[in-house]
């Protein structure tokens, strides 16, 4: 009976340790799906190359994103799938749970911040874009870092026209010139072989591809208008004509530091710049902007047009021509439209007062 008694006694020790055991785990099980608040979400956590599962949680259990450390590894333990974490920098939003922290050092989704870089943008407009960027008034060294480019565009003395457009989700510790490098790789990617090829038919350099695809990228009102925009371009150039491109002035004047905003400032067009394609003919010495791959394409398959000029017109679109007569009345019929305009302006203005 005694013997009984034990046995009994025995088995609801036994019992009991084990509803305690698996309370315990439930516990433990649910603390690692249970997100936690923490003050590190603003702060990246890097985890180095080499660190191994026990660091890499008492890493996270010292920025306090996680609170308990045995649970979590006890998980990593019994869980081999969850011990391969790569190395990177890492930001955890809060709350967070400790298992979905690990799952993120696991994939590898490391802190990454977006930019855009604009078809159309200059180094200098640029610049101002980059995360660490120097000093106002100041241009990164890197966008002067022609190493990148000189096999494309040996005369280079800047990265101007081979910044891609393109939207970049780049590691957020990445330096400029890491973020730069990828963009001039993404030009490279752009400039295909098809590309190349029609180039050397044309007898056009790189430059004088990426230069002319600038001034197109400047010009074109939308997608339709590039290759119309290009051809005027290409007839001049074979005429022997000066291309008296605005957007080529202008860029001359902000290197000279004489840009005041008036494209109709008449010194801006008389500006000694070799930019200035109102009194120097053929292109000029280099890209005035980035442009984009339909630039591009346009700049190497013009439409076939008998198109000498082109001006604004309504809509914001342009209107082509064939001859001075043709422009001419083109001119006069804008410089209406911007009459009337001015007039419209000038009568809300009255009537708002």
């Amino acid at each position: 009976m005694a013997h009984l008694r034990r046995r009994i006694v025995g088995l609801a020790i036994l019992l009991v340790a084990l509803m305690v055991a698996i309370g315990v785990g439930v516990s433990a099980y649910q603390s690692l799906r249970q997100p936690v608040s923490h003050r590190a979400a603003e702060e990246l956590i890097t985890v180095e190359p080499g660190m191994g599962a026990r660091e890499v949680v008492n890493l996270l259990y010292e920025r306090g994103v996680i609170t308990n450390r045995y649970p979590v590894l006890l998980y990593l333990l019994i869980n081999p799938v969850g011990r391969r974490l790569q190395a990177g920098d890492y930001e955890f939003e809060s709350p967070i749970s400790p298992v979905a922290a690990l799952d993120k050092i696991r994939r590898g989704a490391v802190a990454t911040r977006k930019i855009m870089f604009r078809p159309g943008l200059t180094i200098y407009e640029v610049n101002e874009l980059l995360p660490n960027r120097p000093p106002e008034g100041k241009l990164d060294p890197a966008l002067l870092d022609v190493r990148l480019i000189a096999d494309l565009d040996p005369t280079a003395r800047s990265l101007e026209g081979y910044i891609f457009p393109d939207t970049y989700i780049v590691p957020k510790r990445a330096t400029n010139a890491e973020i730069l490098a990828e963009a001039v790789a993404r030009f490279r990617r752009a400039w295909t072989p098809e590309l190349r090829q029609r180039a050397e038919g044309c007898r056009l350099t790189v430059r004088e591809v990426v230069t002319l695809a600038s001034l197109i990228e400047e010009e074109a009102a939308d997608d339709a208008e590039r290759p119309l925009v290009s051809s005027v371009f290409h007839n001049r150039l074979r005429r022997g004509m000066r291309l008296e491109c605005d957007p080529t002035f202008i860029y001359g004047a902000k290197l000279n530091a004489t840009w005041d905003g008036n494209v109709n400032n008449p010194a801006h067009r008389r500006l000694l710049s070799p930019y200035n394609t109102y009194l120097y003919p053929g292109l000029p010495p280099g890209p005035i902007a980035s442009p984009s791959e339909k630039s591009l394409r346009a700049a190497l398959q013009p439409a076939t047009t008998d198109y000498f000029y082109f001006v604004l017109s309504a809509g914001g679109r342009h209107r082509f021509s064939r001859n001075e007569t043709e422009h001419q009345a083109a001119v006069a019929e804008y410089r209406k439209l911007q009459q009337v305009q001015r007039q419209s302006l000038h009568t809300q203005d009255i009537n708002k007062k």
